[in-house]
């Protein structure tokens, strides 16, 4: 016959079989191996987007910075430092207003950002 000692024993050893038992081994590290692409993948787009957002608010510094400078009569040099390396920098005079338009391409993507920005001419600059 058990005795106290012996039942409680074997209930514990039961109890532990059906909580972590052998079936249960194992699955933390396939259920991470399933969910570790989709959160690598999460990342990666999380990172792309921030890249690309960065470059967008830089287009767009360079846009105001160039307008601005081409309003006043100066070269746009602050303009191209500002703006993404490869990215395209024109300058139209339209009356007396000055307009100028910045493109990159983000490669990776194949993503086309266009950032616009205009500036009247300052007084005397148009009359050169």
């Amino acid at each position: 016959m058990r005795s106290d000692r012996d039942r409680g024993a074997h209930a514990a050893r039961h109890r532990r079989r059906r909580v972590g038992g052998p079936s249960d081994r194992g699955s933390a590290v396939v259920e991470f191996a399933a969910a570790f692409p989709a959160v690598v993948l999460l990342l990666l787009a999380g990172l792309a987007a921030l890249v690309v957002v960065t470059a967008k608010v830089r287009c767009a510094d360079a846009a105001g910075l160039a307008a601005r400078a081409a309003a006043r009569g100066e070269p746009d040099s602050a303009a191209s430092e500002t703006a993404p390396s490869g990215a395209t920098i024109s300058v139209q005079r339209d009356g007396d207003l000055v307009r100028v338009s910045v493109r990159y391409t983000f490669q990776p993507l194949g993503l086309v950002l266009h950032e616009r920005a205009v500036a009247r001419l300052e007084p005397g600059e148009g009359l050169s």
